[in-house]
Protein backbone atom coordinates (compact mmCIF):
# COMPACT_ATOMS: atom_id res chain seq x y z
CA UNK A 1 0.00 0.00 0.00
CA UNK A 2 1.59 3.53 -0.79
CA UNK A 3 0.62 6.53 0.23
CA UNK A 4 -0.01 9.34 -2.63
CA UNK A 5 1.42 12.75 -2.57
CA UNK A 6 -0.14 16.43 -3.14
CA UNK A 7 -0.28 17.05 -6.96
CA UNK A 8 2.69 18.35 -8.38
CA UNK A 9 3.25 22.23 -9.74
CA UNK A 10 5.02 20.56 -12.97
CA UNK A 11 4.20 17.35 -15.06
CA UNK A 12 5.91 13.99 -13.87
CA UNK A 13 6.71 10.87 -15.73
CA UNK A 14 8.80 7.84 -13.98
CA UNK A 15 10.68 5.26 -16.20
CA UNK A 16 10.75 2.10 -14.12
CA UNK A 17 14.01 -0.03 -15.03
CA UNK A 18 12.65 -4.00 -15.16
CA UNK A 19 14.79 -5.11 -17.48
CA UNK A 20 17.24 -6.62 -15.04
CA UNK A 21 18.01 -10.52 -15.86
CA UNK A 22 17.87 -11.83 -12.17
CA UNK A 23 20.20 -14.65 -12.21
CA UNK A 24 20.40 -14.62 -8.90
CA UNK A 25 17.12 -15.17 -8.21
CA UNK A 26 17.98 -18.76 -9.17
CA UNK A 27 13.93 -19.20 -10.45
CA UNK A 28 11.64 -19.87 -13.79
CA UNK A 29 9.85 -16.32 -12.74
CA UNK A 30 11.22 -13.25 -13.54
CA UNK A 31 12.80 -11.60 -10.62
CA UNK A 32 10.63 -8.41 -10.73
CA UNK A 33 7.33 -11.32 -11.53
CA UNK A 34 8.02 -12.61 -7.57
CA UNK A 35 5.78 -11.19 -4.78
CA UNK A 36 6.07 -8.81 -2.10
CA UNK A 37 1.93 -8.74 0.16
CA UNK A 38 0.87 -11.02 -2.80
CA UNK A 39 1.76 -8.43 -5.17
CA UNK A 40 4.67 -8.50 -7.82
CA UNK A 41 7.62 -6.32 -7.18
CA UNK A 42 6.84 -4.82 -10.48
CA UNK A 43 3.24 -3.43 -9.90
CA UNK A 44 4.98 -2.55 -6.42
CA UNK A 45 7.45 0.13 -8.81
CA UNK A 46 4.30 1.32 -10.51
CA UNK A 47 1.92 1.48 -7.85
CA UNK A 48 4.68 3.68 -6.22
CA UNK A 49 4.76 5.52 -9.61
CA UNK A 50 0.87 6.20 -9.86
CA UNK A 51 1.33 7.47 -5.81
CA UNK A 52 3.87 9.88 -7.04
CA UNK A 53 1.09 11.40 -9.84
CA UNK A 54 3.21 10.82 -12.70
CA UNK A 55 1.11 11.08 -15.68
CA UNK A 56 3.35 9.09 -18.04
CA UNK A 57 4.71 5.64 -16.81
CA UNK A 58 7.50 3.74 -19.04
CA UNK A 59 8.68 0.50 -17.85
CA UNK A 60 11.82 -0.89 -19.73
CA UNK A 61 12.26 -4.77 -20.52
CA UNK A 62 14.52 -7.17 -21.29
CA UNK A 63 13.90 -9.29 -24.51
CA UNK A 64 14.68 -12.48 -22.00
CA UNK A 65 11.66 -12.18 -20.16
CA UNK A 66 8.89 -10.95 -22.17
CA UNK A 67 6.46 -12.18 -18.68
CA UNK A 68 7.55 -8.92 -17.89
CA UNK A 69 6.66 -6.62 -20.70
CA UNK A 70 3.24 -8.56 -20.73
CA UNK A 71 2.39 -7.74 -16.94
CA UNK A 72 3.50 -4.16 -17.33
CA UNK A 73 1.41 -3.77 -20.54
CA UNK A 74 -1.68 -5.12 -18.62
CA UNK A 75 -1.44 -2.80 -16.13
CA UNK A 76 -0.94 0.34 -18.25
CA UNK A 77 -1.97 -0.30 -21.71
CA UNK A 78 -0.21 -0.84 -25.15
CA UNK A 79 2.87 1.14 -25.42
CA UNK A 80 3.71 1.45 -21.37
CA UNK A 81 6.97 -0.75 -22.25
CA UNK A 82 10.18 -0.10 -24.60
CA UNK A 83 12.92 -2.98 -24.74
CA UNK A 84 16.60 -2.36 -24.03
CA UNK A 85 18.43 -5.13 -26.16
CA UNK A 86 21.25 -5.98 -25.47
CA UNK A 87 21.41 -4.72 -21.77
CA UNK A 88 24.65 -2.23 -21.42
CA UNK A 89 23.55 -0.84 -18.15
CA UNK A 90 21.36 1.61 -16.34
CA UNK A 91 22.20 4.42 -18.50
CA UNK A 92 21.68 2.60 -21.85
CA UNK A 93 18.41 1.78 -20.35
CA UNK A 94 17.08 5.17 -19.41
CA UNK A 95 17.63 6.08 -23.17
CA UNK A 96 15.82 3.04 -24.76
CA UNK A 97 12.44 5.37 -22.91
CA UNK A 98 13.67 8.14 -24.81
CA UNK A 99 11.55 8.04 -28.05
CA UNK A 100 8.72 7.15 -25.73
CA UNK A 101 9.05 10.16 -23.53
CA UNK A 102 9.61 12.34 -26.62
CA UNK A 103 6.73 14.48 -26.46
CA UNK A 104 6.33 14.87 -23.08
CA UNK A 105 7.42 18.22 -21.00
CA UNK A 106 8.30 17.72 -17.40
CA UNK A 107 10.21 16.10 -14.84
CA UNK A 108 11.39 12.40 -15.24
CA UNK A 109 11.90 10.46 -12.20
CA UNK A 110 13.86 6.84 -12.54
CA UNK A 111 12.76 4.08 -10.12
CA UNK A 112 13.95 0.33 -10.26
CA UNK A 113 11.42 -2.60 -10.08
CA UNK A 114 13.34 -4.42 -7.98
CA UNK A 115 12.81 -2.01 -4.83
CA UNK A 116 9.92 -2.88 -3.53
CA UNK A 117 10.13 -0.92 -0.61
CA UNK A 118 10.18 2.20 -2.29
CA UNK A 119 7.21 4.33 -1.87
CA UNK A 120 6.11 7.92 -2.81
CA UNK A 121 6.73 9.92 0.50
CA UNK A 122 10.42 8.14 0.14
CA UNK A 123 10.65 9.83 -3.53
CA UNK A 124 8.86 12.86 -2.96
CA UNK A 125 12.02 14.92 -2.03
CA UNK A 126 13.68 14.60 -4.99
CA UNK A 127 10.59 16.50 -6.45
CA UNK A 128 10.95 19.21 -3.62
CA UNK A 129 14.90 19.73 -4.70
CA UNK A 130 13.56 19.96 -8.38
CA UNK A 131 11.33 22.67 -7.15
CA UNK A 132 14.07 24.05 -4.98
CA UNK A 133 16.04 24.65 -8.03
CA UNK A 134 17.91 21.49 -8.26
CA UNK A 135 18.67 20.59 -11.76
CA UNK A 136 19.58 16.80 -11.08
CA UNK A 137 18.23 15.39 -7.62
CA UNK A 138 19.48 11.54 -6.31
CA UNK A 139 17.80 9.75 -3.61
CA UNK A 140 20.88 8.23 -1.37
CA UNK A 141 21.34 6.75 2.08
CA UNK A 142 23.63 5.81 4.69
CA UNK A 143 24.40 2.30 4.49
CA UNK A 144 25.76 0.58 7.38
CA UNK A 145 28.16 -2.14 5.16
CA UNK A 146 28.55 0.10 1.65
CA UNK A 147 30.00 -2.63 0.23
CA UNK A 148 28.97 -3.02 -3.55
CA UNK A 149 27.05 0.21 -3.52
CA UNK A 150 27.74 3.54 -5.49
CA UNK A 151 29.04 6.41 -3.49
CA UNK A 152 27.65 9.64 -3.47
CA UNK A 153 30.57 12.07 -3.43
CA UNK A 154 29.18 15.79 -1.86
CA UNK A 155 29.99 18.74 -1.01
CA UNK A 156 28.66 20.86 2.10
CA UNK A 157 24.78 21.34 1.70
CA UNK A 158 24.17 17.42 -0.26
CA UNK A 159 25.89 19.28 -3.50
CA UNK A 160 26.02 16.28 -5.28
CA UNK A 161 29.99 16.27 -6.84
CA UNK A 162 29.61 12.73 -8.66
CA UNK A 163 28.35 9.22 -7.94
CA UNK A 164 30.89 6.61 -7.68
CA UNK A 165 30.40 2.86 -8.36
CA UNK A 166 31.92 0.66 -6.03
CA UNK A 167 33.77 -1.39 -8.69
CA UNK A 168 35.74 1.88 -9.67
CA UNK A 169 36.26 3.11 -6.40
CA UNK A 170 39.59 3.50 -4.61
CA UNK A 171 40.21 2.71 -0.78
CA UNK A 172 39.49 6.55 0.01
CA UNK A 173 36.22 6.90 -1.77
CA UNK A 174 34.81 3.42 -0.26
CA UNK A 175 35.15 4.23 3.22
CA UNK A 176 32.17 7.22 2.08
CA UNK A 177 28.89 5.58 3.44
CA UNK A 178 26.24 7.89 1.67
CA UNK A 179 25.17 5.58 -0.99
CA UNK A 180 23.14 5.43 -4.05
CA UNK A 181 20.00 4.24 -4.24
CA UNK A 182 19.68 4.68 -8.23
CA UNK A 183 16.44 6.84 -7.80
CA UNK A 184 17.02 10.21 -9.53
CA UNK A 185 15.03 12.73 -11.38
CA UNK A 186 15.73 15.53 -13.73
CA UNK A 187 14.10 17.37 -16.15
CA UNK A 188 12.97 14.97 -19.41
CA UNK A 189 15.18 17.16 -21.53
CA UNK A 190 18.42 17.59 -19.69
CA UNK A 191 18.32 14.13 -18.76
CA UNK A 192 18.23 12.41 -21.90
CA UNK A 193 21.05 15.33 -23.02
CA UNK A 194 23.09 14.16 -20.38
CA UNK A 195 22.38 10.60 -21.29
CA UNK A 196 23.84 11.03 -24.81
CA UNK A 197 27.02 12.28 -23.68
CA UNK A 198 28.08 8.91 -21.05
CA UNK A 199 30.19 6.59 -21.98
CA UNK A 200 31.32 3.50 -21.04
CA UNK A 201 34.57 3.69 -19.74
CA UNK A 202 34.87 1.96 -16.59
CA UNK A 203 35.29 -1.58 -15.45
CA UNK A 204 32.08 -3.08 -16.44
CA UNK A 205 32.00 -1.35 -19.94
CA UNK A 206 28.49 -0.38 -19.18
CA UNK A 207 26.91 3.15 -19.31
CA UNK A 208 26.17 4.01 -15.90
CA UNK A 209 22.99 6.64 -15.16
CA UNK A 210 24.88 7.67 -12.60
CA UNK A 211 27.44 9.40 -15.38
CA UNK A 212 25.05 12.19 -15.31
CA UNK A 213 25.47 13.81 -11.64
CA UNK A 214 29.14 14.37 -12.96
CA UNK A 215 28.14 15.46 -16.42
CA UNK A 216 25.71 18.33 -14.88
CA UNK A 217 28.26 19.66 -11.95
CA UNK A 218 30.93 20.04 -14.91
CA UNK A 219 28.30 22.32 -16.72
CA UNK A 220 28.05 24.20 -13.42
CA UNK A 221 24.40 22.72 -13.27
CA UNK A 222 22.67 22.11 -9.32
CA UNK A 223 23.28 18.65 -8.67
CA UNK A 224 21.84 17.60 -4.91
CA UNK A 225 20.90 14.84 -3.10
CA UNK A 226 18.01 13.82 -0.36
CA UNK A 227 18.54 10.88 1.62
CA UNK A 228 16.11 8.32 3.05
CA UNK A 229 16.39 5.39 5.71
CA UNK A 230 18.34 2.47 3.98
CA UNK A 231 15.48 -0.21 4.57
CA UNK A 232 13.08 1.93 2.21
CA UNK A 233 15.55 1.88 -0.37
CA UNK A 234 16.30 -2.11 -0.35
CA UNK A 235 16.55 -4.13 -3.48
CA UNK A 236 16.32 -7.57 -4.02
CA UNK A 237 18.46 -9.76 -6.03
CA UNK A 238 18.12 -13.24 -4.42
CA UNK A 239 15.66 -15.42 -2.67
CA UNK A 240 17.03 -13.95 0.93
CA UNK A 241 16.63 -10.57 -0.02
CA UNK A 242 13.28 -11.09 -1.40
CA UNK A 243 12.57 -12.57 1.94
CA UNK A 244 13.94 -9.97 3.89
CA UNK A 245 12.11 -7.21 1.69
CA UNK A 246 9.04 -9.55 2.39
CA UNK A 247 9.55 -9.37 6.41
CA UNK A 248 10.11 -5.35 6.16
CA UNK A 249 6.52 -4.89 4.14
CA UNK A 250 4.91 -7.13 6.66
CA UNK A 251 6.72 -5.18 9.77
CA UNK A 252 5.37 -2.26 8.50
CA UNK A 253 2.19 -2.99 7.54
CA UNK A 254 1.58 -4.57 10.86
CA UNK A 255 2.35 -1.45 12.66
CA UNK A 256 0.12 0.77 10.23
CA UNK A 257 -2.91 -1.44 11.27
CA UNK A 258 -2.04 -1.74 14.64
CA UNK A 259 -2.00 2.58 15.13
CA UNK A 260 -5.26 2.17 13.28
CA UNK A 261 -6.63 0.26 16.18
CA UNK A 262 -6.68 -3.48 14.91
CA UNK A 263 -6.12 -5.80 17.97
CA UNK A 264 -3.63 -8.28 17.03
CA UNK A 265 -1.99 -10.16 19.80
CA UNK A 266 0.87 -11.72 17.84
CA UNK A 267 1.57 -9.18 15.08
CA UNK A 268 4.80 -10.77 13.85
CA UNK A 269 2.79 -14.62 13.20
CA UNK A 270 0.25 -12.22 11.06
CA UNK A 271 0.84 -12.56 7.18
CA UNK A 272 -0.96 -9.56 5.23
CA UNK A 273 -1.33 -8.91 1.34
CA UNK A 274 -1.08 -5.85 -0.70
CA UNK A 275 -4.17 -5.04 -0.71
CA UNK A 276 -6.15 -6.13 3.24
CA UNK A 277 -8.86 -4.08 4.91
CA UNK A 278 -9.10 -4.46 8.56
CA UNK A 279 -11.22 -2.00 9.95
CA UNK A 280 -10.63 -0.75 13.71
CA UNK A 281 -11.84 -2.85 16.11
CA UNK A 282 -10.52 -6.00 14.16
CA UNK A 283 -8.74 -8.58 16.23
CA UNK A 284 -6.15 -11.20 14.64
CA UNK A 285 -4.86 -13.69 16.87
CA UNK A 286 -1.45 -16.14 15.91
CA UNK A 287 -1.03 -17.35 12.79
CA UNK A 288 -3.57 -16.09 10.28
CA UNK A 289 -2.82 -15.92 6.48
CA UNK A 290 -4.56 -13.00 4.71
CA UNK A 291 -4.36 -13.41 0.71
CA UNK A 292 -5.11 -10.84 -1.54
CA UNK A 293 -8.51 -9.53 -1.66
CA UNK A 294 -9.55 -9.39 2.06
CA UNK A 295 -11.80 -7.10 3.53
CA UNK A 296 -12.86 -7.41 7.38
CA UNK A 297 -15.05 -5.24 9.16
CA UNK A 298 -15.58 -4.06 12.37
CA UNK A 299 -15.37 -5.99 15.57
CA UNK A 300 -14.92 -8.72 13.59
CA UNK A 301 -12.66 -11.67 15.54
CA UNK A 302 -10.32 -13.90 13.44
CA UNK A 303 -9.42 -16.36 15.21
CA UNK A 304 -6.00 -18.43 15.53
CA UNK A 305 -4.39 -20.58 12.21
CA UNK A 306 -7.27 -19.20 9.70
CA UNK A 307 -6.56 -18.33 6.47
CA UNK A 308 -8.38 -16.15 3.85
CA UNK A 309 -8.35 -14.87 0.26
CA UNK A 310 -10.85 -12.81 -1.70
CA UNK A 311 -12.93 -12.96 1.20
CA UNK A 312 -15.68 -10.31 2.90
CA UNK A 313 -15.94 -10.51 6.54
CA UNK A 314 -18.98 -8.20 8.26
CA UNK A 315 -19.39 -6.67 11.31
CA UNK A 316 -19.05 -9.20 14.66
CA UNK A 317 -18.31 -12.03 12.88
CA UNK A 318 -16.64 -14.64 14.48
CA UNK A 319 -13.75 -16.91 11.97
CA UNK A 320 -12.21 -19.66 12.74
CA UNK A 321 -10.09 -21.12 14.21
CA UNK A 322 -8.68 -23.18 11.66
CA UNK A 323 -11.27 -21.58 9.30
CA UNK A 324 -10.43 -21.18 5.36
CA UNK A 325 -12.16 -18.78 3.24
CA UNK A 326 -11.43 -18.82 -0.27
CA UNK A 327 -12.81 -16.35 -3.18
CA UNK A 328 -16.18 -15.36 -3.17
CA UNK A 329 -16.34 -15.84 0.67
CA UNK A 330 -19.08 -13.48 1.64
CA UNK A 331 -19.32 -13.33 5.13
CA UNK A 332 -22.30 -11.89 7.00
CA UNK A 333 -22.76 -9.66 10.37
CA UNK A 334 -22.63 -11.67 13.55
CA UNK A 335 -22.46 -15.59 11.54
CA UNK A 336 -19.74 -17.93 12.85
CA UNK A 337 -17.59 -20.00 10.68
CA UNK A 338 -15.80 -22.14 12.96
CA UNK A 339 -12.95 -24.87 12.89
CA UNK A 340 -11.89 -26.45 9.83
CA UNK A 341 -14.71 -25.47 7.66
CA UNK A 342 -14.24 -23.79 4.22
CA UNK A 343 -16.37 -21.82 2.28
CA UNK A 344 -15.90 -20.88 -1.40
CA UNK A 345 -18.21 -18.51 -3.37
CA UNK A 346 -20.86 -18.41 -0.72
CA UNK A 347 -22.98 -15.57 1.02
CA UNK A 348 -23.42 -16.74 5.23
CA UNK A 349 -26.24 -14.18 6.11
CA UNK A 350 -26.19 -12.74 9.48
CA UNK A 351 -26.12 -14.72 12.58
CA UNK A 352 -26.07 -17.79 10.36
CA UNK A 353 -23.36 -20.54 11.98
CA UNK A 354 -21.36 -23.41 10.70
CA UNK A 355 -18.84 -23.86 13.61
CA UNK A 356 -17.71 -26.89 12.56
CA UNK A 357 -16.12 -29.73 9.68
CA UNK A 358 -18.25 -28.38 6.69
CA UNK A 359 -17.65 -27.70 3.14
CA UNK A 360 -19.70 -24.90 1.87
CA UNK A 361 -19.21 -24.28 -1.74
CA UNK A 362 -21.49 -22.22 -4.44
CA UNK A 363 -24.36 -20.64 -2.89
CA UNK A 364 -25.87 -19.39 -0.12
CA UNK A 365 -26.60 -19.69 3.65
CA UNK A 366 -29.63 -17.69 5.02
CA UNK A 367 -29.80 -15.36 7.87
CA UNK A 368 -29.65 -17.53 11.16
CA UNK A 369 -29.24 -20.88 9.22
CA UNK A 370 -27.53 -23.63 11.19
CA UNK A 371 -25.18 -25.88 9.55
CA UNK A 372 -24.49 -28.92 11.44
CA UNK A 373 -21.31 -30.80 12.07
CA UNK A 374 -19.77 -32.63 8.69
CA UNK A 375 -22.22 -30.78 5.89
CA UNK A 376 -21.26 -30.53 2.47
CA UNK A 377 -22.11 -28.47 -0.76
CA UNK A 378 -21.69 -31.43 -3.53
CA UNK A 379 -21.07 -28.29 -5.95
CA UNK A 380 -19.33 -30.40 -8.64
CA UNK A 381 -20.46 -33.14 -11.13
CA UNK A 382 -16.66 -33.40 -12.33
CA UNK A 383 -18.01 -30.81 -15.31
CA UNK A 384 -19.85 -28.07 -13.74
CA UNK A 385 -20.74 -26.39 -10.32
CA UNK A 386 -24.04 -25.84 -9.15
CA UNK A 387 -24.84 -23.83 -6.35
CA UNK A 388 -26.65 -24.84 -3.17
CA UNK A 389 -29.27 -22.20 -1.40
CA UNK A 390 -30.02 -22.89 2.55
CA UNK A 391 -32.95 -20.55 3.65
CA UNK A 392 -33.09 -18.67 6.94
CA UNK A 393 -33.47 -20.24 9.56
CA UNK A 394 -32.76 -23.37 8.11
CA UNK A 395 -31.34 -26.27 10.17
CA UNK A 396 -29.06 -28.54 8.30
CA UNK A 397 -28.36 -31.47 10.59
CA UNK A 398 -24.83 -33.15 10.77
CA UNK A 399 -23.55 -35.41 8.28
CA UNK A 400 -25.69 -33.83 5.79
CA UNK A 401 -25.16 -33.99 1.89
CA UNK A 402 -26.71 -31.52 -0.34
CA UNK A 403 -26.36 -32.23 -3.90
CA UNK A 404 -26.61 -29.52 -5.93
CA UNK A 405 -28.85 -27.49 -7.77
CA UNK A 406 -30.97 -28.19 -4.45
CA UNK A 407 -32.59 -25.66 -1.94
CA UNK A 408 -33.34 -25.93 1.62
CA UNK A 409 -36.80 -23.68 2.60
CA UNK A 410 -37.06 -21.03 4.68
CA UNK A 411 -37.48 -22.51 8.40
CA UNK A 412 -36.48 -26.41 7.12
CA UNK A 413 -34.74 -28.81 8.58
CA UNK A 414 -32.36 -32.00 7.68
CA UNK A 415 -31.93 -35.28 9.41
CA UNK A 416 -28.86 -35.85 10.67
CA UNK A 417 -26.74 -38.22 8.34
CA UNK A 418 -29.12 -36.98 5.05
CA UNK A 419 -28.16 -37.19 1.27
CA UNK A 420 -30.41 -34.24 -0.16
CA UNK A 421 -31.29 -34.25 -3.76
CA UNK A 422 -34.58 -32.20 -3.78
CA UNK A 423 -35.55 -29.32 -3.10
CA UNK A 424 -36.91 -28.71 0.56
CA UNK A 425 -39.87 -26.68 0.96
CA UNK A 426 -40.23 -24.00 3.77
CA UNK A 427 -40.60 -25.12 7.27
CA UNK A 428 -40.23 -28.94 5.84
CA UNK A 429 -37.98 -31.71 7.69
CA UNK A 430 -36.43 -33.77 4.79
CA UNK A 431 -35.05 -37.37 5.80
CA UNK A 432 -33.03 -39.06 2.73
CA UNK A 433 -31.16 -41.90 4.53
CA UNK A 434 -31.30 -45.55 4.64
CA UNK A 435 -33.61 -47.43 6.86
CA UNK A 436 -31.90 -48.90 10.28
CA UNK A 437 -32.11 -52.65 10.78
CA UNK A 438 -31.44 -54.41 14.07
CA UNK A 439 -30.57 -57.99 14.22
CA UNK A 440 -30.22 -58.97 17.57
CA UNK A 441 -27.52 -61.18 19.37
CA UNK A 442 -25.79 -60.19 16.23
CA UNK A 443 -22.82 -58.37 17.94
CA UNK A 444 -22.18 -61.05 20.78
CA UNK A 445 -21.71 -63.50 18.52
CA UNK A 446 -19.54 -61.94 16.09
CA UNK A 447 -17.34 -60.97 19.07
CA UNK A 448 -17.28 -64.80 20.77
CA UNK A 449 -16.10 -66.05 17.33
CA UNK A 450 -13.24 -63.49 16.76
CA UNK A 451 -12.40 -64.33 20.25
CA UNK A 452 -12.06 -67.39 19.64
CA UNK A 453 -10.07 -67.32 16.21
CA UNK A 454 -7.47 -65.27 18.16
CA UNK A 455 -7.19 -67.57 20.42
CA UNK A 456 -7.04 -70.63 18.46
CA UNK A 457 -3.43 -68.56 16.53
CA UNK A 458 -1.82 -67.50 19.35
CA UNK A 459 -2.02 -71.12 20.61
CA UNK A 460 -0.50 -72.54 17.59
CA UNK A 461 2.66 -69.65 18.02
CA UNK A 462 2.85 -70.88 21.42
CA UNK A 463 3.47 -74.55 20.89
CA UNK A 464 6.32 -73.84 18.22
Amino acid sequence: MTNAVSSPARARAAVILAAGQGTRMKSPTPKVLHRIGGRTLLDHAIDTAEALNCERIVVVVGAHSPQVGEQARKRLGEGATVLQDPPQGTGHAVLAAREALADFDGDVVVTFADCPLLSAPVIEPLFDLRAKGADVAVLGFEAAHPGAYGRLILAPGHVLLRIVEAKDADDTVKQVRHCNSGVLAADRALLFDLLAHVGNDNANKEYYLTDVVGLAHDRSLSTRAAFAPEASVQGVNSQAELAAAEAVWQAARRSAFLVEGVTMPAPDTVHLSWDTRLAAGVTVEQFVVFGPGVSVAAGAVIKAFSHLEGAAVGEGALIGPYARLRPGADIGPDAHIGNFVEVKKVKVGAGAKANHLSYLGDGSVGPKANIGAGTIFCNYDGFDKFETHVGGGAFIGSNTALVAPVRVGEGAMTGSGSVITRDVEDGALALGRGVQSDKPGWATRFRTMKAAQKAKTQAKKDSK
